[in-house]
């Protein structure tokens, strides 16, 4: 299968990141004492599927690693992934854009 433009375009630090995610799959399905054929077989895919999420292939949908992560019952971290409250660069900005004083609203009537 031919690689996109944002595959091999991928930062470095996300490629790192998703072969840690692979690892800590692959090392809980070990613990859980699971065939890779028995995740498969619960996440609706195939074998080579799970090998490639183990790897942290970054081709594979995010919908097969949630459903992994499911089948793991590890899918409760997919929640805080993007959690705003630890958004540190967004509460930055957000505070940046809040007004210097407060004002009262204009009455339509003089």
């Amino acid at each position: 299968m031919k690689a996109s433009r944002a595959q091999t375009a991928l930062p470095l630090a996300v490629q790192r990141a998703l072969r840690q995610l692979g690892d800590d799959i692959s090392t809980a399905r070990r613990r859980r004492n699971l065939t890779i054929a028995l995740v498969a077989e619960r996440a609706f895919v195939g074998r080579n599927t799970i090998t490639r999420v183990e790897r942290g292939d970054p081709g594979v949908a995010l919908g097969i690693y949630a459903t992994v992560l499911f089948v793991l019952g590890l899918a409760d971290g997919l929640k805080t992934l993007a959690d705003p409250m630890k958004d540190q660069v967004g509460q930055t900005l957000e505070a940046e854009r809040l007004p210097r004083r407060a004002r009262t609203p204009k009455t339509g009537s003089n």
